[in-house]
């Protein structure tokens, strides 16, 4: 079993991954609640697990160790003073400003097993929750009240487990993310990687105290020497300039960083909703950004000063330039139709998981997609999931590498 850190390919074989199995979280979504928790739909929490264990189970089935959120925040917690600092942040960063329903959210976790404490903080409280078991009234009252129903809000994106931190190299990036309902998520990897034995070594490119911010999904690694960040709804460009200040510094074989300039709206809210690497010279793109599309090349000089290159060109050349390749194989989402792109981007069609040189695993969904997958030569291995895409993220979306064979 491959212990710690190790992710130099986004096609390197993947021996180990970070998931996270949909919970009540998913049952704590309300229609009027939804632009809040980015959502824009409610899943239906049975069948989205029963997705979700077919997922774990294609990954096994490819030789993947599958490893889940809620049991390596479960190792984190190494002691009562551990377990106390974990609740005290939770409580600081839910916003709780109500010094009642400060002390009863406390109070509630404090009471609960390690297991059942993780799972309440992921599901979200709700407040008649809080008032079970109340020695006074105005418990009772307080959770009747007409209003918001929650005392703590739900985190149901907890399943894309790509954002709030990610591994690249020998290191981890843990981020700042661009809403306060999923900046929440990053606590737990921040815990994961100050406390537990395995991981609490592990170097730390970028920090969640950050004022910026940066997500995962922005985040590529197409070569164990280049590093592609996108310029996002939610990635900014001071956090990449921290980025790879820290990366080609410290990170090891890291030469490069190619900064992708991509629109700024939700259908294409991270890099790897529009670009992914499926082979050695094989990429899924949206077909939006196949004609001209604008980098920024970040290297140091021969001085170890930052230098920044802006390159205006297609998609192609730019690949086969940085990555120094004879060619390249650009497929785009739904095979270039204008009608079919724009449903299988909705459905993340370009949000491939590499599991090894030239196999992924992709959503069923996605069938003008896959066949192009095909046809180019790319294994397939698709996935049903009719209420996982509901919350608008793919396969790698909901996968965060913990150790990747290096590319051969």
């Amino acid at each position: 079993m491959e212990t710690g850190i190790h992710n130099t390919s986004e096609i390197g074989r993947l021996r180990r991954v970070l998931l996270h199995r949909p919970g009540r979280e998913l049952e704590n979504l309300m229609p009027e609640y939804l632009e809040r928790l980015l959502f824009d739909d409610i899943p239906y929490l049975r069948e989205a697990q029963a997705e979700h264990d077919a997922f774990a189970d294609c990954l096994r089935k490819s030789g993947v160790e599958v490893v889940y959120l809620t049991d390596l925040v479960l190792k984190s917690i190494t002691g009562q003073s551990v377990r106390e600092e974990l609740i005290h942040q939770f409580i600081d960063e839910a916003g709780i400003r109500d010094a009642r329903t400060h002390d009863a959210v406390a109070a509630y976790l404090t009471d609960l097993p390690d297991r059942e404490m993780v799972e309440a903080m992921m599901s979200g409280i709700r407040k008649q929750d809080l008032s079970r078991g109340g020695e006074r009234l105005g418990d009772y009252r307080w959770a009747a009240e007409e209003g918001y129903p929650f005392a703590v809000d739900p985190m149901p994106n907890l399943y894309f487990t790509r954002d709030p931190f990610a591994t690249i190299g020998a290191g981890v990036s843990i981020h700042k993310m661009h809403t306060p309902t999923r900046n929440r998520e990053t606590l737990f990897g921040k815990f994961i990687f100050e406390h537990d034995p395995e991981f609490r070594d592990t170097p730390r490119w970028y920090d969640r105290g950050k004022t910026t911010s940066l997500e995962g999904g922005d985040i590529l690694i197409l070569s164990p020497q280049v590093l592609a960040v996108g310029i996002s709804q939610r990635t900014q460009e001071d956090s990449i300039d921290r980025l790879a200040e820290t990366i080609l510094t410290e990170g090891g074989s890291f030469q490069q960083i190619l900064v992708f300039n991509i629109p700024k709206n939700r259908a294409f809210m991270h890099l790897d909703t529009v670009f992914t690497m499926v082979d050695r010279d094989k990429f899924t793109v949206h077909p939006n950004i196949l004609s001209q599309i604008t980098v920024f090349v970040m290297e140091l000089d021969k001085d170890r000063k930052m230098s920044i290159q802006q390159e205006d060109g297609g998609l192609e050349d730019i690949l086969k330039k940085h990555l120094h390749l004879d060619s390249v194989t650009l497929i785009p989402c739904g095979q270039g139709s204008e009608i079919d792109a724009a449903r299988e981007q909705w459905s993340d069609g370009s949000n491939t998981l590499a599991i090894a040189p030239g196999e992924v695993v992709v959503y069923t969904r996605n069938y003008v997609t896959n066949r192009s997958l095909e046809e180019a030569g790319i294994t397939v291995h698709a996935i049903s999931s009719a209420e996982l895409s509901r919350g608008r993220g793919g396969p790698r979306c909901m996968s965060m590498p913990l150790w990747r064979d290096d590319p051969t």
